[in-house]
């Protein structure tokens, strides 16, 4: 017998073969109540990031003109041991997705369990009953190297068995809306061939009704509103498509203050979400060569970079820290790589700039273990055999998403080198990437792979306290901006740690009087970036020596 497991501990017996029937008419008895009442039936397929809170935003969607719920909602989640707990605790009202933004939770809850317009299942003969199916199921980009995209490929096998599987069981009015970021002619290229192929095998002459509109999730306080509350834009594979994806957007997302923007083909709107995140990933990735350099040259390139943000223009400019980070940003240029020459079939190379931005952000954690090496280095010590604190393993302040962030590349080097490291995030319990990483995210896609010495990941548990993390420790890493690491005061670190400490900034989070105190305690101190450290370094030190 096999059961999923909640991150909470709790146990969940995999479904059997009968419990399939079971669930089949447990569903198929909600949906003709609810069609009665006049609701449309939406599947959601995927209840991760993006797939829990869409199910969410359109159950809790009301008809513009009488206030009323309109849908009645399905999520969809695959029975496996890794995600199963998803759907039992969703059927109690629990989200799946822990958020910093308290109405994630409250919506559910709300649309569960007060107004039953929303249930969670397991079986894929949902798809039976939907009159509109939106599919959030992952589409990723393996990296074969590190730092070297162009060896890596866009994985589509997952996406690819579920078009196979929606071909097979939905009715033929059935509008599929693809959300998932895919590779550009994945809706037409993919989706379409196999879709229209299991039609034909079904006899059914008429054709899929296919969409796509990308999803800009931003996971933190805001994360309702930007599905909800944001610029939206979609295209259909044909008109009869793209009249039904706008009018299904405009009834649950607010188009009112968020117009849509509909785009001819589906391939333009894939490629918009592509060079969307491509230009965001390649401004973070310019800054790298500059961080550089203000640190060799006495700049410290936050004071800079404040400067010229004064300008409109430039307002949008900001420092990357230890990596980007996020499950978008470090990927979705690959996939437009990939698809032009597998999709596409071109085989020139015609992409520069955006797969050396990806290989730099992904790299650039590394330069961070460098500095707590030098900074150590400057107190007599060694990385290996001692102890490291790294505050924050989020990829960005005030989250708790640990996908691909910096963080990860800082912890992993840090142990290839030697060093046992702690790790605190207020807004992180469990890092499955370390914890579970010989299945997460996936079987044999971990990062672990392009280090040495990674193998005792699978018994680390992250820090409960700041205090906890620092005792008796060497080095501290602040990686992430959240509020309580900007808010810690040099001698509260010391004190913490019980002696003077090596102490790396990757993230503008130390300002010059806090340095300068670091300093005054007998700590070392390094930033990326921040190249004008060694002159309050000197400065103390002349005061000192007078």
């Amino acid at each position: 017998m096999e059961y999923s497991i909640s991150p909470d501990g709790e146990k969940f017996k995999i479904p059997e073969e009968n419990d399939y029937v079971n669930e089949y008419e447990r569903l198929a008895k909600l949906v003709r109540v609810k069609k009665e009442e006049g609701y449309e039936i939406v599947v959601v397929m995927g209840l991760g990031f993006v797939g829990a809170v869409m199910a969410g935003v359109v159950a809790d969607s009301v008809d513009k003109k009488t206030g009323q719920p309109g849908k009645f909602v399905i999520g969809m989640q695959r029975p496996s041991t890794r995600s199963f707990w998803k759907i039992p605790l969703f059927n109690r009202g629990l989200s799946p997705v822990q958020s910093e933004d308290h109405e994630v939770a409250l919506m559910i809850e709300r649309c569960v369990n007060q107004k039953k317009i929303l249930t969670a299942t397991f079986t894929h003969d949902a798809l039976k009953l939907a009159d509109v199916l939106v599919v959030d199921v992952q589409c990723d980009f393996i990296k074969q190297e590190l730092g070297n995209l162009k060896s890596g490929y866009a994985d589509i096998s997952a996406l690819e068995s579920s078009f196979k599987m929606i071909g097979e069981k939905i009715l033929p009015h059935c509008l599929v809306l693809i959300e998932t970021t895919v590779p550009p002619g994945a809706t037409e290229y993919v989706a379409y061939p196999i879709i229209k192929k299991a039609f034909r095998a079904r006899r059914i002459d008429e054709e899929p009704l296919l969409a796509h509109s990308f999803e800009r999730v931003m996971p933190g306080k805001d994360y309702v509103r930007s599905v909800r509350d944001f610029w939206r834009v979609c295209s259909g594979i044909n008109a009869k498509s793209r009249e039904r994806v706008v009018q299904f957007l405009s009834e649950i997302i607010n188009v009112e203050e968020y117009p849509l923007t509909v785009l001819d083909k589906p391939i333009e709107s894939e490629t918009c979400k592509i060079v969307e995140n491509s230009y965001r990933a390649t401004i973070l990735a310019f800054l790298n060569e500059w961080s550089l350099f203000a640190e060799t040259n006495g700049v410290d390139i936050l004071k800079v970079i404040d400067a010229i943000k004064v300008r409109p223009t430039h307002s949008n400019i900001i420092f990357p820290g230890p990596g980007i980070g996020g499950y978008c940003l470090p990927k979705d240029g690959g996939l437009g790589f990939w698809a032009y020459k597998h999709l596409m079939g071109f085989e020139s190379d015609i992409f520069e700039i955006t797969p050396q931005a990806i290989n730099i952000n992904d790299t650039r954690a590394l330069h961070a273990a460098q500095l707590v090496r030098d900074a150590m280095r400057n107190m007599g010590r060694t990385v290996a055999a001692s102890e490291i604190t790294l505050l924050g393993a989020s990829y960005r302040e005030d989250v708790g998403d640990t996908r691909y962030s910096g963080s990860e590349i800082i912890i992993r080097k840090l142990t290839e080198m030697g060093a046992d490291v702690k790790a605190h995030d207020p807004y992180v319990k469990h890092w499955w990437e370390l914890e579970k990483q010989e299945t997460y995210p996936a079987i044999g896609s971990s990062w672990s792979r392009f280090f040495r010495n990674q193998e005792h990941f699978s018994n680390f548990c992250m820090a409960s306290t700041i205090e906890d993390a620092l005792r008796n420790s060497d080095a501290v890493v602040l990686a992430v901006r959240h509020k309580p690491y900007l808010e810690l005061e040099p001698d509260e670190v010391v004190r913490m740690a019980g002696a003077p400490l090596a102490v790396v900034d990757c993230f503008g989070i130390l300002d010059d009087a806090k340095i300068e105190r670091y300093f005054e305690l007998g700590c070392d101190v390094k930033g990326l970036g921040r190249g004008h450290i060694n002159r309050i370094k000197n400065k103390v030190r002349k005061r000192q020596s007078d």
